[in-house]
């Protein structure tokens, strides 16, 4: 009797320790990665076709008011064309570069775009073939070369691509338009006329550069790029002055402020963005890595570079923080669990720490998702691609800066008031963090938020209260979402089978509250033919003010910027 109470007394244990272990598992799996179940995703291919360049200004139909306040233009920049003859490309970053300007002038709005005219759509437009390389395409050898060039061409190293098709930034007064590339183009922003072909590589010692760059408030600006040198990868910090010395001055006088190696020299961290508070860069080195044996074999094993691009969950993201003025690494590194980023929000120190704000999800295969065919899905094919996809949800660390060896190991760090997000010293010169949400439970319901944007002018680097961004409850944006930091709620602008692009805030003259202004942002629809419009949000409440509608087709873009000066 007694040895069988025992033996039901150890069932009991073993279930007990069974159910604990089960719950910690769906618990840990639950917070690890978060997921949707969504059906019945309308298909969008329409947004992922080639267009035809429209390069004189055209008249808009504006609805609603235009507040004439508003002068300026909008340049939006990303792939307008995807095929040349009988061959197209695989990856959605591929597509030829078609730049948009939206001239806003007294309430009224034109439209003009324009392919660069870079290198790689010259010839691929030349040949009517795919000539250059790009990042999921790999060019097949020329057929009018005989057996034995073919045979030669698949030793060539893949050489990088001028399509610039990503963003318009801007270095000493002028307007480029980037990629990841080592090369940017220099253009007119009122005609988008392609005006110069500029190699970083020319100037400072990198392979490419970012196309988010950074700016101080007197025009200086800081960007990121790899180098590939005999002893490996190095991820570089570059430091642009703000002023020119003559009329065909661009690049020149820039500097690498600081040199990092990798974690592993053959394998570095892609990058798309980076972090930056008054006093320091923030470089995210997180584990979406490049094989770079694979990149530089892939002609060979006739792969293109997206190949080499992969994701390791087993390892850890570290933050590195340069210091801006001395251009040294500080020795304290910064740890959390593997995460992807693409895009920050914002970065500010603030009672000896540095809040670093980002988009994030918890896996980062993301990028080798948004293949062409992926893209041109429907029914129940493109549901399961959506919903095997991370959602990406804004979220802060909190680094502490006064790390010194009296620093006590293995308590939180993080002494602010109301937040969640922990810091602890696991050695003098290691502490692991951990996040804290910068969104209530409800943007979930919206897919997260991605192409976040601030009042960049007046509050980059300092503590601020709202954020802008798109909902991705489908594989592109869906809504626009405005955040208060303060409450964690948020304002939505949505309707049925429209696909707003980023949001980009224009202040008012005389704006003193942070979110004084307007909301511009670049509406795409998958149903209609030739209703494109730009939208104007008031950026306060988040009511529509009007619309410019522009009777041309334009695909859905990446990145863009406002010039006032227009």
């Amino acid at each position: 009797c007694v040895e069988r109470r025992g033996i039901v007394f150890l069932k009991i244990v073993l279930l007990f320790v069974i159910s604990l272990t089960l719950c910690h598992f769906s618990s840990s799996s639950m917070s690890k990665t978060y997921f949707t179940e969504v059906h019945g995703l309308p298909n969008i291919s329409p947004l992922v076709r080639s267009v035809e360049e429209t390069p004189e200004p055209i008249p808009t139909t504006v609805k609603g008011t235009i507040p004439s306040w508003i002068h300026g233009s909008l340049l939006r920049n990303g792939p307008g064309k995807f095929e040349f003859g009988n061959q197209h490309y695989n990856h959605w970053f591929d597509g030829m570069a078609l730049m948009h300007r939206f001239q806003i002038v007294d309430g009224h709005v034109t439209y003009r775009s324009r392919f660069l005219r870079s290198d790689s759509y010259k010839q691929n437009s030349e040949r009517n073939r795919i000539m250059v390389s790009e990042f999921g395409t790999l060019a097949l050898a020329d057929p009018c070369k005989n057996f034995f060039q073919r045979f030669l061409s698949r030793f060539e190293m893949i050489k990088p691509t001028d399509n610039a098709s990503v963003n318009f930034v801007k270095y000493k007064g002028d307007y480029y338009v980037s990629t990841e590339t080592n090369y940017i183009h220099r253009v007119d922003p009122d005609t988008l006329e392609s005006k110069q072909k500029v190699d970083w590589s020319k100037f400072i010692a990198v392979n490419g550069a970012t196309a988010h760059p950074h700016f101080d408030p007197d025009g200086t600006a800081y960007n990121m790029g790899n180098s590939y040198r005999n002893k490996g990868a190095f991820y570089n910090i570059i430091r642009v002055p703000p002023e020119r010395d003559g009329p065909e001055d661009t690049l020149e006088g820039a500097k690498i402020l600081c040199s990092i190696a990798p974690r592993d020299k053959s394998k570095p961290s892609y990058y798309h963005s980076f972090g930056m508070s008054e006093n320091y860069v923030v470089f995210i080195e997180q584990p979406i890595k490049m094989d770079l044996f694979k990149i530089v074999t892939g002609r060979l094993r006739g792969k293109s570079l997206n190949e080499g691009v992969f994701w390791d969950p087993n390892q850890e993201t570290t933050f590195h923080l340069i210091d801006k003025h001395t251009g040294k690494e500080m020795p304290v590194k910064y740890h959390a669990k593997a995460l992807s980023t693409f895009h920050q929000i914002n970065a500010f120190e603030q009672d000896g720490f540095l809040m670093l704000d980002m988009c994030c999800s918890d896996d980062g295969q993301a990028i080798n998702n948004f293949l062409i065919q992926n893209l041109r899905q429907s029914g129940e094919a493109l549901d399961e691609m959506y919903n095997t996809m991370s959602r990406p949800l804004p979220r802060r660390f909190v680094l502490p800066l006064n790390i010194t060896s009296e620093t006590p190991l293995e308590q939180n760090l993080n002494t602010r008031p109301d937040s969640t997000a922990t810091a602890v010293c696991r050695t003098k010169n290691q502490v692991f963090c951990t996040f804290e949400d910068l969104h209530g439970e409800d943007l979930k319901d919206y897919g997260g938020l991605e192409f976040p944007h601030i009042n960049y002018a007046r509050y980059n680097t300092k503590p601020y209260r709202y954020y802008y961004g798109c909902g991705f409850r489908h594989l592109v944006g869906d809504s626009l979402i405005k955040m208060d930091l303060e409450s964690k709620k948020f304002k939505v602008w949505q309707q049925p089978d429209l696909y707003p692009s980023e949001p980009v805030f224009i202040p008012s003259p005389n704006a003193e509250e942070e979110d004084d202004g307007v909301i511009l942002s670049v509406i795409i629809t998958p149903v209609k033919d030739k209703s494109t419009f730009l939208l104007v949000l008031d950026a306060k409440t988040f009511e529509e003010l009007g619309r410019a509608e522009v009777p041309v087709n334009i695909p859905y873009g990446f990145h863009g910027v406002f010039n006032s000066s227009a």
